[in-house]
């Protein structure tokens, strides 16, 4: 059977006639919070376990975890990846990177590329900008950077970007032309500030236009903490898109066509999930996607199949199709170490568009760390997915305790639930 030649009707079929009205609750304006706290692991933390809450700090994580442990964090890189040009006449454009088109489309090797470069951009005051280019140079007068608009899609726009000096990456461009992709429900102007606040402690490969938020609250004496206890940590490479913000605006959630992100996962990675003796923790909403996704890649491998490519692929409805009994994690993750050894590498590279959405069959994360999440949006469809019902309950204790919500704000841990467990 090939999950990818899905017709509509049956993506449809199950959890796709989930009304997405059913995963919403009220959001005062002044409950998002528009800026970080001082100490990123002096935020508070509200744990759900079995229809219990309790109030905490983000610091106390550790109580909450069982020696053996393991954390999964997405350890990419957000860009400065808006750029903000006036024209002549002080029409102001803002162009927002998202992907790259050419000469290469992994977002990594894009970002080392010297000029010239297209991405896949969107554009703000669009209709100002119909014909010619937009210019920009450094306050030191060190980097030039022309914008052309090269074409339209459905989605956005294709822009050409050339800059002088012409042998610097794109990445030294966005970092000294650009600024921090705040996310739009945080109502105000990046600030000096963002470029550290909205960057994890341990952030490495660049590619995201949004922080993975959960590692926000994690500071380096915590990991010690952690590490004291028995718990490990691992990491995987997730490159958020904006896509993560975008509202589900059909009524029922089987019409709503999910974003595709770039991952890449090390061997070390799948040998660490492999050897682990307690429980699987995903810090943030990016790093289970990213965890769910390598466990049906390896569930398809586990049953012969080989993909053509050394790039690996799931869509969006996959899981939900499955026909046959499910193997176990380790089988899958077997499967894929197999698959890499067969091809020499060190590396698993891949794309995902998986939708977790209540019914999702759960196979490796046993609890999750993530802040609080816009109403009607798929980010709490995967909590809803995770805990069941009892998101409703934590995110109702949270708003009645002022909790800070969203991508500065506070923090959940949710162990899942068993009705979960497939």
């Amino acid at each position: 059977m090939n999950l990818n030649s899905m017709s509509t009707d049956k993506q449809r079929d199950g959890v796709g006639h989930i009304p997405i009205r059913e995963y919403d609750y009220p959001l005062p304006p002044d409950r998002v919070a528009a800026y970080p706290l001082e100490k990123r692991d002096a935020s508070r933390l509200l744990v759900y376990d079995g229809g219990q809450i309790t109030d905490t700090v983000f610091g106390q994580l550790d109580r909450f975890l069982s020696d053996g442990s393991l954390m999964i964090l997405n350890d990419t890189k957000v860009i400065q990846a808006r750029l903000e040009f006036f024209k002549t006449g002080g029409a102001r454009i803002e162009v927002f990177c998202l992907q790259p088109v050419q000469p290469v489309r992994d977002v990594q090797l894009a970002l080392g590329q010297s000029s010239p470069s297209r991405w896949f951009c969107l554009v703000g005051n669009a209709k100002r900008w119909r014909t010619g280019s937009l210019e920009m140079i450094s306050a030191n007068g060190r980097i030039g950077l022309r914008a052309t608009m090269a074409g339209r899609t459905e989605d956005g726009f294709l822009i050409d970007f050339s800059w002088e000096p012409s042998g610097l990456s794109f990445a030294e461009v966005l970092e000294e032309l650009g600024r921090t992709p705040l996310p739009p429900y945080i109502n105000r102007r990046p600030e000096t500030l963002d470029r550290h606040c909205y960057q994890t402690t341990y952030a490495r490969d660049q590619g995201s236009v949004a922080a993975p938020t959960a590692g926000l609250h994690f500071t380096p004496g915590m990991f010690e903490r952690l590490h004291k206890k028995g718990i490990g940590t691992a990491f995987v490479t997730l490159h958020v898109g904006a896509g993560t913000f975008k509202p589900v605006s059909a009524e029922t959630i089987g019409l709503h066509r999910m974003h595709r992100e770039q991952f890449v996962a090390g061997r070390s990675l799948l040998h660490s999930l492999l050897d682990h003796r307690g429980d699987l923790v995903s810090v943030g909403t990016t790093s289970m996607r990213t965890l769910e996704s390598l466990y049906w890649i390896g569930a398809r491998m586990s049953r012969g199949e080989n993909p053509p490519a050394e790039r690996v692929s799931l869509s969006q409805w996959e899981p939900y199709a499955w026909q046959g009994p499910l193997p176990e994690s380790k089988q899958a993750l077997n499967a894929l170490l197999e698959w890499m050894d067969s091809r020499g590498l060190e590396q698993l590279q891949g794309e995902t568009s998986l939708m977790i959405a209540p019914g999702y069959p759960f196979r490796m994360t046993d609890a999750l760390v993530t802040n609080f999440h816009q109403p009607q949006s798929t980010l709490l469809l995967l909590v809803a997915a995770f805990a069941g019902e009892g998101w409703k309950l934590a995110y109702a204790h949270a708003l009645t305790r002022d909790y800070r919500f969203l991508s500065y704000g506070d923090a959940c841990l949710f162990f899942r639930q068993e009705s979960a467990h497939q």
